[in-house]
């Protein structure tokens, strides 16, 4: 079955000022649009457009012969820049988020993305794409953020092929185990600390291949949650002790690590 919706939305002029990685995502402004007072309801300022030129955005649904829903989402007026994230806004440039029943659960930095199905509960749901500018305002017109919602039924767990079910009782989650004492779990150890809202070293890009392991290392100066979207996988920080994750990166695409609390984006993994 195919699903389809379209609504629109944002554009604008010259670039704004800059929101970078590891800094929280306070809302920059400038002259691109209007920047409103409200929010898309996630802390993110609407950034006002007019109609006519704003972006568009289309988002089709169609289930995978092994495992969950294939998205696709067309745009017009608008074009995806992944190596700008955090950078200014630009007009009808940025990214979008999928939300699942008004949850994130990803971050997409194209027209597709897969979703498994251990990331749908049984049940109807509704799914929604927001466009967002590179510095995380929301693309907005007449006061309402340019996004999309179209109806999601999951009607049995996941069982597929590349889905990762719940362990059962007394197992580990293979994607998410803590590294075991004697010796590397990973193909990769990404180590990062945070202080004062800062992310040391600076954030950048870890390149993976598609099925390598990598070892999230974080020591954190407060409480906070991580977060690795598109892979819904969080870890528990607290204050000053290193927690570590480990995930198997089987999907290909951009997928940003970011802590809950302080908003902080620590990483972003590349996985080809």
């Amino acid at each position: 079955m195919l699903l389809t919706v379209a609504t629109a939305a944002g554009c604008g002029e010259p670039a704004t000022t800059h929101h970078k990685p590891g800094t929280t995502h306070q809302q920059a402004s400038g002259n691109v649009g209007t920047l409103l007072s409200t929010d898309d309801g996630a802390g993110h300022r609407l950034r006002e457009v007019a109609a006519e030129g704003a972006p568009q955005v289309q988002l089709a649904v169609r289930p995978d012969s092994e495992d969950g829903w294939n998205l696709q989402l067309t745009v017009r007026n608008f074009r995806f820049t992944p190596d700008s994230v955090g950078g200014a806004a630009l007009p009808g440039t940025g990214h979008a988020h999928l939300e699942l029943d008004k949850r994130k659960i990803a971050r997409l930095y194209g027209p597709w993305f897969h979703l498994p199905a251990s990331q749908v509960p049984k049940g109807a749901h509704t799914l929604t794409v927001r466009l967002y500018a590179d510095d995380h305002t929301a693309w907005a017109v007449a006061g309402k953020p340019v996004e999309v919602a179209v109806p999601l039924t999951a009607s049995t767990p996941a069982t597929g092929g590349h889905s990762h079910p719940a362990p059962a009782p007394g197992q580990s989650d293979p994607a998410q185990d803590s590294p075991p004492r004697g010796g590397p779990a990973a193909d990769r150890t990404v180590t990062i600390a945070v202080r004062d809202g800062k992310v040391s070293p600076a954030p950048g890009r870890t390149e993976l291949k598609r099925g390598e392991r990598v070892a999230l290392r974080v020591t954190s100066d407060r409480d906070d949650t991580l977060h690795v979207h598109g892979y819904d996988k969080e870890l528990p920080l607290p204050a000053g002790r290193e927690a570590a994750l480990v995930l198997t990166v089987d999907r290909s695409g951009l997928f940003e690590v970011e802590t809950h609390e302080s908003g902080l984006v620590l990483t972003q993994l590349l996985v080809r």
